[in-house]
Formats: C-alpha cells, sequence, structure tokens
C-alpha cells in the first residue's frame, strides 16, 4: 500500500484496533481519532503492554459530530479508514434508533467533509450488511445478497439506514472527484476483542460470555435460534481493509463475507461444544432476532481484491471464546 500517514476513526474499538495493529506492523505512520463509547485505550497495546501507537502524539479523544474537531484532526494524511459509528447489540440498536441514525448520518458527514474540505485524497468507508432490504430476508432458503441489492432502500434498522447514508455521501464525494473513495460492506464480524459485556455486545461474544458464566447466568438465546447470519473473522476483514486501499479504490461497494449461512441454534450447540460444559439453552421468542437472514455472495471481493475468508468458523469461535474468557478471568 502506497501509502504513509493513516487515519483510523474508531481506531481503539473492536475493528478499529486490529487494523491499527495490522497498518503500524506494516510499517505505516497511523494517528487514531476515537471517543471511547466502545473503543478502549487497552485495545491499543501490544501483548507485552507496550503501546501500539504514541498515544500522547497519535491518539485524539474527539467526538466526530463535532465538525470543527473533523476539521482540526482529519487533515495531513493519505487515507482515512472511517470505522467509527454507534452500534451495540440488537437491543440497544432498537431501543435508541433516534439517536443512533442521528449520531452516524452526522459523524458520517462531517468525516466525509474534514476529507475533502482539507485535502485528503482517499478514504476508506465501511457499510453494514444491516442495509440490506428486510423484504430480502424473510423468506424461504437462504437468501444471498450483491452489492446492488441495497436498492431500492428498505433497511429494518435506523442502524442500517445510518450506515447506507454515509455510504451513498462517500459514493457522492467519490462521483465528484473530490475524493477517491473505496467501499466496504460488512457481514457479521466477529473475533477476539469483540466487546461480550450487555447490552453493547452482539450475538457470538454474548452467547460466549453466557457459556462461560453458566450456570451463574442462565443461557438465554435471543429468539427462535431459526435465525441466520454470515459470520466472517476480524483477521479476514482487516486483510479486506488492506487490500481495498492497494485495489479497491473507486470500484463501487465491495462487501465482506463467507458465504455460509450459520443459524443462531449452530452457533450456540458449537459454543457449547467448544465450553465443554452440559448447558440446557433456552430460546426467548419473545425476543428481537432482527432480519430473519442474509448471507454474502463475495465474488465482488475475490476478482477485485483477490481477497477470500481463510478462518473457519471452528476456529474464529475456539480463539473468540478463549479471548472472552480470559477478559472474563481479567474482570473477576
Amino acid at each position: 500500500m502506497p501509502h504513509s500517514r493513516i487515519i483510523v476513526t474508531g481506531g481503539a474499538g473492536f475493528i478499529g484496533s486490529t487494523l491499527v495493529k495490522r497498518l503500524v506492523g506494516l510499517g505505516h505512520s497511523v494517528r487514531v481519532i476515537d471517543n471511547l463509547w466502545r473503543g478502549r485505550l487497552e485495545n491499543l497495546t501490544w501483548p507485552d503492554g507496550s503501546e501500539v501507537i504514541d498515544r500522547r502524539r497519535d491518539f485524539h479523544l474527539a467526538d466526530l459530530c463535532d465538525s470543527g474537531r473533523c476539521l482540526e484532526l482529519i487533515r495531513d494524511a493519505d487515507l482515512v479508514y472511517h470505522l467509527a459509528d454507534v452500534v451495540a447489540g440488537i437491543e440497544f440498536v432498537f431501543n435508541n434508533e433516534a439517536f443512533v441514525f442521528r449520531q452516524n448520518v452526522v459523524m458520517n458527514s462531517n468525516v466525509i467533509n474534514a476529507c475533502v474540505a482539507n485535502g485528503v485524497g482517499k478514504l476508506v468507508y465501511v457499510g453494514t450488511a444491516c442495509s440490506y432490504p428486510k423484504h430480502l430476508q424473510g423468506g424461504a432458503g437462504t437468501a444471498v445478497m450483491v452489492e446492488s441489492q441495497a436498492y431500492p432502500a428498505e433497511p429494518e434498522s435506523a442502524y442500517g439506514w445510518s450506515k447506507l447514508l454515509g455510504e451513498y455521501e462517500a459514493e457522492l464525494a467519490g462521483r465528484d472527484g473530490q475524493l477517491s473513495v473505496g467501499l466496504l460492506r460488512f457481514h457479521n464480524v466477529y473475533g477476539p476483542g469483540a466487546a461480550y459485556d450487555p447490552p453493547v455486545s452482539q450475538v457470538i461474544p454474548a452467547l460466549i460470555r453466557k457459556a462461560i458464566r453458566y450456570p451463574a447466568e442462565p443461557f438465554v438465546v435471543w429468539g427462535s435460534g431459526r435465525q441466520y447470519r454470515d459470520f466472517v473473522f476480524i483477521d479476514d476483514v482487516v486483510d479486506a481493509l488492506v487490500r481495498v486501499a492497494e485495489r479497491g479504490m473507486d470500484q463501487g461497494v465491495i462487501q465482506v463475507g463467507t458465504g455460509e449461512p450459520v443459524t443462531v441454534r449452530q452457533l450456540t450447540d458449537l459454543i457449547i461444544a467448544i465450553s465443554g460444559k452440559d448447558i440446557d439453552a433456552q430460546y426467548d421468542v419473545a425476543r428481537p432476532e432482527g432480519d430473519f437472514g442474509r448471507v454474502a455472495d463475495w465474488s465482488k471481493a475475490r476478482d477485485i481484491l483477490s481477497w477470500k475468508p481463510s478462518t473457519s468458523l471452528r476456529e474464529g469461535l475456539e480463539r473468540s471464546y478463549a479471548w472472552v474468557r480470559d477478559g472474563l478471568e481479567l474482570d473477576a
């Protein structure tokens, strides 16, 4: 990648901090902007406790909804990875839709405007598979998504709407020649580093936490367990992030997933098997389960980025289980 000065918004979060470590390892100069709503400074340390970046110089605690701070901080860079957003578990998203929508729309617009105003040449914007229309995700069989199916737009959640609008604004900036834009649309990302505390945890770390804490914490699964997703491991996602800056700029939206449908019931059974415990899982159908299901046709990522998923679900879950277990032991 022919870049040396890189800014990562949300760089203290799960995906962001993993990307920062990869970029630093590749020899790039990296600055991080994060308000630490979900991110943690501990994420920006190596296993030996040393700092991944010089925090006093290269970490900026800032709210990207403040347009002035965006203009001040998003400058003097060759490339910006915009990963910051407001998202959490399904209960938080659906109970705070107006907040989630406004925060994401405002911060996305501010970041894109700052890149244009300050002459940052390249922006990588990360969208979400939650932006696909809800009516495509409730039928029989497996809903295999291609990038163009995001329109006509009908996301189920305000989160999906907010991320789609950010994707559209980034496309406009690229279309007008104001920026070179790389656009990735992620399916469900999991792995070491993901938040596992309620209410911000998503399905895999939440189920792992419940398995580890069982029987002190009941193992209750939200929904029927029949809902399915396309779960893609964090290391594979970071590979795509690096590759899009190398060979995927101005190529339109490229989604990142495995193409493999995995039901929540399958996840539950596999996590219980990894735990080695005799766990009686209870399914609470009164709880929300979100869109019924979707997976990625990732042929565009293969053809443009020379990317493919390389981590099996079993391996990814075992590594995630070990990470959550170690974290809970430290918290105890």
